[in-house]
């Protein structure tokens, strides 16, 4: 049920990103069965259910949340412009993103919960049973990774750093890349921390469902469960990723600095392509 949370929320608010379009996200629901068929098929009750939720938490997202995303996005405009994105700035930004995240997050999962007391027997085991498959894969890619050499992986991770930056801004300079190339020494990996606290907390919810049933505050245990991922994850892993925050921030506010008018003009260019098509979906 983590993973369908997720779904959920990846569809509500990646969709604005990864599929530009008023009709991605007007036939969300299309979406959100399309990825779920590979994890779970509902019964017609059950899809009943679901489909009265998804109306409206998609009303409240248009109404309530896709103005919030405007409203950062304008912000990031007028920092750029006034040249005040920052350490503190970028730190408020992140901040804010992941507030998005938890909002939308914390607003389905009640009713997900209620509607997961409801699975059979065969829908769980299907359900865990994906999401096996799935571990093995990420395990399966992490294994490869390491079997490069470790001048390889850290020229991997530097290219995959590059890419990201250069998605907002266009072409880099070469003072750029040695800032990039500075920075990207001081991230911690995270990859293993990750797939430890994947593992826990999907043990944690297979525990859980077992006793679906017999647990009269199974709703309650799941939705805590899905709402507090911090307790599932290594003091190792929370403090990692906190440094990473930490060094993206600096990194970025100092490319920041260093952005010349064509690339101010291309970030801005992507900013308000994101912002017209806010105002698609909330029009």
């Amino acid at each position: 049920m983590t993973k369908f949370i997720k779904i959920c929320v990846l569809s509500m608010i990646l969709t604005l990103t990864a599929c530009s379009s008023k009709f991605a996200y007007n036939n969300l629901d299309w979406w959100v069965y399309w990825y779920l068929d590979d994890y779970i098929s509902l019964t017609d009750r059950q899809e009943d259910i679901f489909d009265k939720h998804l109306n409206t938490w998609l009303q409240w997202h248009k109404s309530s949340e896709l103005p919030r995303y405007k409203q950062q996005l304008l912000a990031l405009k007028t920092q750029l412009n006034n040249n005040t994105l920052n350490t503190f700035a970028i730190n408020q930004h992140f901040s804010q993103a992941q507030s998005h995240w938890q909002r939308v997050r914390d607003k389905i999962s009640p009713p997900l919960a209620r509607l997961a007391k409801t699975l059979t027997d065969e829908q769980v085991v299907t359900l865990f049973a994906q999401i096996e498959k799935e571990n093995k894969e990420e395990q399966e890619e992490r294994n490869e990774f390491l079997a490069k050499s470790p001048k390889e992986r850290k020229q991997e991770r530097l290219e995959r750093l590059i890419e990201t930056v250069e998605e907002q801004i266009g072409d880099i300079n070469d003072d750029q890349r040695e800032i990039i190339t500075t920075y990207s020494e001081q991230f911690t990996s995270t990859a293993d921390y990750w797939l430890a606290y994947r593992k826990d907390i999907q043990q944690a919810a297979r525990r859980l469902f077992v006793t679906r049933h017999s647990n009269e505050n199974f709703v309650n245990d799941l939705v805590a469960l899905i709402e507090n991922p911090d307790a599932y994850r290594s003091e190792a892993y929370i403090l990692a990723r906190a440094q990473n925050q930490t060094v993206m921030a600096t990194m970025t506010s100092e490319i920041a600095t260093t952005l010349d008018r064509e690339q101010k003009e291309y970030f801005i260019d992507n900013l308000n392509d994101l912002i017209d098509t806010l105002d698609d979906f909330m029009n």
